[in-house]
């Protein structure tokens, strides 16, 4: 059942003073953040953290209405929001007009008809980047997880990305850079209101990582300032739009939205895939069941993506894994006018922090949902759950262009490893929890022991 968001009496929000918490939160901050949602129990929740008091929403009905209902309302701006539009700039991911024209200009690019074009070269890309694990897997030497699917990932994406025209040389400068950027914004995104004067850890290397990009990036646009040529890449799209006579775009605009696209299609892909790795281990009947299903539909052969309509649970894995860890697990908006949200007042200019990795755990919502549990993604489950109680690419008009792309590029790595190895993880020290950050990345490394399959080829 639905909630009118101006049904209730005014009510106030659940209030978490920081300083009654501090030592926890210092010590493991997404424990205590989960532990407060927990005990919101899906009501509005108020975060006093001193310098700023944002709201936490978290139930389907009122995430619903922040990022749909009101989506006009609710805006990506303000304090919260200041350390990604440092590093984005006016792309995709700003808001307003700027938000309005890279949309415009980037969403033909993620047509149906211009991902089946792309696929093939996708597939194409992934079954080269796995088979370089040919290496290790005969040598019996493990890999370290997270590098490893960001290799394969970062090849695959830089086809979508840039076609034919980059070159290798780089490539390799572009990877190491965006590693850089991804790891150490982590404090300026967890203290988004401390002054830039006031240095924080990653201060050094987040510049560092973005001079690189920066450099690089602006050569590749000057090489095609003349001639975009031809392509369904995203540079070609952001070139031919610049070139646009009276467009009025500008070399920054192209690097705003090239970046955008770079980190939210990598970094979150390649965290994603590395936590699926202790997901499987702990569960070897799921493991099972997928690799029953790739062997009956992709046997031998390299994976292509008319296999996928054929590997209905390898799809209903990769759905499950990001309700677990969703590609965004927490995004700022800023309310323009006064409203209500489930009878809690919020004026003009408060934070509303909305978190698909908590809702995707709220106990009324889901059951058992710490459990890794593919089943909760058959059609007839679907269609039965509430739209925002999973909503891993956010919602509304801000949804993620590119999540057929993250869903088809997930699925073809999945079958690509599984059809080719039979990966174990080597033991963990201690437990695998999540590091809070921009991210969730894992709290230790994680490696994969390969054993080649007699049949792959």
């Amino acid at each position: 059942m639905s909630v009118d968001a101006g049904a209730f009496p005014t009510r106030r929000a659940k209030n978490f003073p920081l300083y009654t918490t501090v030592s926890r939160f210092v010590r493991d901050p997404l424990r205590e953040i989960l532990r407060i949602s927990t005990a919101a129990g899906g009501e509005v929740a108020r975060l006093d953290l001193g310098a700023s008091h944002p709201y936490v929403v978290t139930h389907p009905d009122h995430v619903q209405q922040v990022l749909s209902k009101e989506s006009q309302n609710f805006v990506r701006d303000g304090t919260f929001w200041r350390p990604l539009y440092g590093l984005f700039g006016d792309s995709i991911m700003s808001e307003y007009a700027e938000w309005e024209l890279s949309k415009r200009v980037l969403q033909p690019v993620f047509s149906t008809r211009t991902i089946r074009s792309l696929s093939d070269h996708m597939a194409r890309a992934i079954n080269e980047a796995v088979r370089q694990l040919d290496e290790p897997a005969r040598d019996g030497r493990p890999i370290e997880v997270l590098p490893e699917m960001g290799r394969i990932v970062h090849d695959t994406v830089i086809k979508v990305l840039f076609g034919d025209k980059i070159r290798q040389a780089e490539a390799d400068r572009l990877i190491p850079a965006m590693e850089r950027l991804a790891t150490s914004i982590a404090f300026r995104f967890l203290l988004p209101f401390v002054p830039k004067s006031i240095p924080l850890p990653g201060d050094r290397a987040f510049a560092e990582g973005l001079r690189v990009m920066d450099e690089t990036l602006y050569e590749l646009v000057e090489r095609f300032r003349y001639d975009a040529g031809e392509g369904y890449d995203i540079f070609t799209a952001l070139c031919k739009a610049r070139m646009t006579e009276g467009s009025g775009l500008d070399d920054h605009w192209v690097r705003d939205n090239l970046l955008a696209m770079w980190a939210t299609s990598t970094e979150t892909t390649t965290v994603a895939l590395t936590w699926l790795w202790p997901m499987l281990d702990r569960q070897p009947e799921i493991t099972g069941r997928l690799r029953a299903e790739i062997e009956e539909v992709v046997g031998d052969e390299a994976v292509r993506p008319e296999h996928l309509h054929r590997l209905p649970y390898v799809k209903q894995v990769i759905q499950e894994l990001l309700r677990m860890y969703p590609v965004g697990w927490i995004f700022p908006r800023i309310a323009l006018a006064d409203t209500s949200i489930g009878g809690v007042p919020v004026k003009a200019g408060q934070t509303v922090l909305i978190s698909p990795f908590l809702t995707h755990r709220l106990g009324s919502v889901w059951e058992r949902p710490l459990e890794f549990d593919p089943e909760r993604f058959t059609p007839e489950q679907n269609r039965a759950r509430h739209r925002y109680a999973y909503y891993p690419f956010g919602g509304g008009p801000h949804q993620c262009i590119g999540r057929h792309v993250f869903n088809m590029e997930a699925e073809l790595i999945l079958t690509a490893i599984l059809s080719r190895y039979r990966p174990s993880l080597r033991p963990t020290d201690g437990p695998v929890e999540a590091r809070i950050g921009a991210t969730l990345r894992p709290n230790q490394p994680l490696y994969l022991t390969l054993e080649r399959l007699e049949r792959s080829r």
